[in-house]
């Protein structure tokens, strides 16, 4: 059997009702839900499990929803299976995630951390970002080139080869997305977002952020955590600490850190937190990987089951 890479997944992944089962299922997942409402002042499992979709959609509420969720659904894996990964990564917000399970850092600290990016990120600058399918990187690179006359803009996420966000100045944004038609997208998907994440327009609020990031309590990873900012493996606390802020106005790359721990020798992938979202990524970046997902008890099962045979073979 080769290595295993725990995921977890970012902004988008939200849905109404998520993590309920798992805190209705598990005494300790009710206790950190507990822990977590108590460190956040405001009821962050109830938003999780019955926050609209409306409600859930907001930065402020999605981010700490999305972490609680993900914390919880890594803590019933634990409970329920032995496995240790020899990588984390996530995706953006999912990064904080990564950082619990590689010891990084406590639940309450990274409740405080993310509840205050996402303030700081609903505030952001105004800008725009699009979802562009079907240029390949070069087409993507050509694309920013000839849209950064009108604007600040840049490719804020590498998803898959086929799937780039590009972030910017709004004029920026709307060239591009009739050029991307120009150039044979297959689709140009403008995205229902408050500000340019992952763009420059995001360096002013790094700053602020930075102060934050300075006072908490970050520890040297007990696992390699793949991080956004370079697709490379980050144990020590220092380098850490820089790159969650870098990560705030920088590209995410994430094909590249799926491509990196490949690699490395992973071939299974677990998928940790709310939806599929990054599953589908994976299997349009490789065939060659199993993918997994956790995120309630049929799913947790299913995991289960799949570590059993391959235990017993």
């Amino acid at each position: 059997m080769g290595k295993i890479a725990f995921i977890f997944p970012g902004q988008g992944s939200q849905y109404s009702g998520m993590g309920r089962e798992l805190y209705e299922n598990y005494s300790s997942i009710q206790e950190l839900f507990d822990k977590i409402d108590a460190t956040a002042g405001r009821s962050i499992s109830k938003l999780c499990f019955e926050g609209s979709e409306e409600e859930l959609k907001q930065t402020i509420n999605s981010q700490p929803a999305i972490l609680s969720t993900s914390i919880a659904s890594y803590e019933a894996l634990k409970q329920e299976i032995d496995i240790k990964p020899d990588f984390v990564a996530g995706h953006s917000l999912g990064e904080y995630s990564a950082l619990y399970a590689a010891g990084v850092m406590q639940a309450e600290e990274l409740i405080k951390l993310v509840q205050k990016r996402a303030e700081l990120m609903a505030n952001a600058p105004s800008g725009s970002m699009t979802a562009i399918l079907g240029l390949d990187e070069e087409k993507i690179n050509t694309l920013i080139q000839e849209s950064s006359p009108a604007g600040i803009i840049c490719a804020a996420n590498y998803n898959t080869p086929d799937q780039t966000v590009i972030s910017g100045e709004t004029a920026a944004i709307e060239q591009a997305n009739e050029l991307a038609k120009e150039m044979g997208a297959k689709r140009v998907v403008p995205l229902a977002v408050s500000g340019a994440f992952h763009s420059p327009l995001m360096r002013p609020i790094s700053e602020v952020y930075a102060k934050f990031v300075d006072n908490a309590d970050i520890k040297q990873a007990d696992t390699p955590v793949v991080t956004n900012v370079d697709a490379q493996e980050t144990t020590s606390e220092d380098k850490m600490a820089s790159k969650m802020v870098k990560q705030m106005y920088s590209s995410v790359y994430w094909k590249q850190s799926i491509s990196y721990m490949m690699e490395q020798g992973v071939d299974t992938f677990i998928e940790i937190g709310p939806g599929k979202v990054l599953s589908g990524m994976i299997r349009k970046i490789s065939r060659d990987v199993k993918v997994y997902n956790v995120s309630d008890k049929i799913s947790l099962e299913k995991v289960k089951e799949a570590f059993a045979s391959q235990v017993s073979v």
